[in-house]
């Protein structure tokens, strides 16, 4: 790969404005028109936007800066450098595995690209309960739109790598529909090693796509470079206090102050609220930090009498959103069926068992399918959420339920993956459950999965995708911050990332998120008497 242009090498040898880690050193002080912090989905979108419209803006963000020269395919380089907590990021309970990115991009960096627009039931859910009613799908429209022209979204017009015909197959056997994913690539290679970080420049996150073009335009950008706190003076942030970090986050120097006239918090579901707590912003309705979700996921793998290597091809280019639509939205909880990659670190480390039986399933891995359900949580009185806390070093923890109604949705979703993986042809099928076994036929895995006990850590549950926390709403009562992104309490702070989402959404959240910081931004850029004008 090193034949390939780096942007990232190219952009600082033209004399790009970084500061922090192996760049230049901190200032003791800097003053800007608008300050971002993060540099994913929300920062990313937001940061071209302000710089082409001409005004002065600094982007904050907690990771390193790494790009395409540094993605080796290589999961123990990738997961320490590229992921919040080393990859490690775990629930208060230690029960859900979260990944999220930590680096410049963000999750944008190192997700799997699927690109899916909000779920119009999404959307009327929150016109309903959070009077947001000019979200629709109507009026979202023209700024998805923007958002897939600026980052070739598109159909992936390839055929899926076996992980991904498994499930196509499977259920088009069933007569269960399928769909094909966009995604955000230009000129794929088709490697597979997207949560690795793109060594060919062909996805199109943050990282090759907004953040260069913000940065051409006189951007500074500060990495390694955590947002400590708002200096708060009354309903106004006056400064932000940042500190330079260390790959693992210990403090290593003087802290830098970040005057603004207006501040844009796009660090993530998580990062965002506690930024907000630490700061104690005001919260008069106790919202902040709660109802954030997870989209918590459910994994079933097969074993097939050819190789399916799973680490190859694009990671995700076939979905399912049959079982997200069986039931009402606020009844038993519905879920969307996608692969994952079947890389060693990944799959072992997620897949439950230890010793001999790990070994073997090591040993098993060139012929093993990995399917996974995304449970919609947010709809109902028992998946409300979690909520965001600070431990007592100031650093967040998600302190959130794996329910009983959660739990129901699991074992639903492990039949139905395996009467997919049966007909598609698998040997074996096994849900990913410390009590589960290899099930050789439809029935035994029917009677396997009926007898299993549903509770935390026997069920195995990740997610890769974070939500809400800053929750979007018509009025004070109901949300953190109004429907133009801006807090209610803080006349110069917006929003900007999916923390703003009032519910998960039963999708793979970038689009979403892409959208809403495109809107966003445009209003905010004429609140702040630029020039309008549109992403793409």
């Amino acid at each position: 790969m090193s034949s390939i242009p780096d942007p990232i090498v190219d952009g600082l040898q033209r004399g790009w404005k970084v500061h922090g880690g192996p760049h230049a050193a901190l200032p003791a002080a800097l003053d800007c028109d608008v300050a971002i912090i993060g540099s994913g989905a929300g920062a990313g979108i937001t940061a071209e936007m302000l710089a082409r419209a001409g005004l002065k803006i600094v982007i904050v963000e907690e990771g390193p800066l790494r790009s395409s020269h540094q993605f080796k395919q290589r999961e123990i380089d990738a997961y320490g450098q590229l992921y919040q907590e080393g990859g490690g990021r775990k629930t208060k309970d230690q029960v859900v595995n979260i990944l999220q990115g930590r680096c410049v991009g963000g999750s944008t960096t190192v997700n799997w690209t699927g690109s899916f627009r909000t779920p119009p039931d999404a959307l009327a859910y929150w016109g309903d309960k959070f009077g947001l009613t000019d979200f629709n799908e109507a009026a979202m429209a023209p700024w998805f739109e923007q958002a897939e022209r600026r980052l070739n979204i598109a159909d992936w017009q390839t055929a899926p790598n076996e992980n991904n015909d498994v499930l196509r197959r499977g259920a088009e056997k069933l007569g269960i529909p399928t769909k094909v994913v966009r995604r955000n690539v230009r000129g794929c290679w088709n490697l597979g090693s997207c949560g690795m970080g793109c060594p060919t420049n062909a996805k199109q996150s943050m990282l090759v796509s907004t953040l260069p073009v913000a940065l051409d335009h006189g951007a500074t950008l500060l990495v390694q470079t955590r947002a400590a706190r708002f200096e708060l003076q009354g309903d106004r942030v006056s400064a932000l206090v940042a500190e330079p970090v260390a790959l693992d986050g210990a403090v290593t120097g003087a802290p830098v102050r970040i005057t603004a006239k207006h501040y844009v918090v796009a660090g993530g579901a998580i990062n965002s609220p506690a930024l907000l707590l630490r700061s104690n912003a005001p919260d008069p309705h106790g919202l902040l930090g709660k109802r954030t979700f997870l989209h918590p996921t459910a994994g079933g793998s097969a074993l097939f009498n050819h190789d399916v290597a799973g680490w190859a091809g694009a990671p995700l280019s076939v979905f399912c959103d049959h079982f997200l639509h069986t039931g009402p939205v606020d009844g038993p909880v519905g879920y969307k069926l996608e692969v994952a990659p079947v890389h060693p670190t990944f799959a072992m480390g997620n897949g439950g068992g230890i010793g001999v039986e790990l070994a073997q399933r090591a040993k098993d891995m060139p012929r093993t399918q990995l399917m996974i359900a995304l449970l919609r949580d947010g709809f109902h009185a028992d998946a409300a959420g979690g909520a965001v806390k600070l431990r007592s070093d100031g650093s967040p923890v998600l302190d959130y339920a794996v329910t009983d109604y959660l739990l129901d949705g699991v074992r639903r979703a492990y039949l139905t993956m395996a009467e997919i993986q049966f007909a598609a042809g698998a040997q074996a099928v096994r849900p990913v459950h410390e009590q589960a076994a290899n099930y050789a036929t439809l029935a035994e895995a029917k009677a396997g999965i009926a007898g299993l006990a549903m509770k935390p850590f026997l069920a195995t549950v990740g997610s890769a995708h974070v939500m809400g926390g800053c929750t979007m709403a018509a009025d004070a009562a109901r949300g953190v911050v109004r429907p133009d992104g801006q807090h209610w309490q803080l006349a110069n702070l917006s929003v900007h990332d999916g923390s703003l989402f009032p519910t998960s959404l039963g999708a793979n959240p970038q689009l979403t998120v892409y959208g809403l910081a495109t809107r966003l931004t445009h209003g905010l850029l004429q609140r702040l008497g630029a020039k309008p004008l549109i992403l793409a």
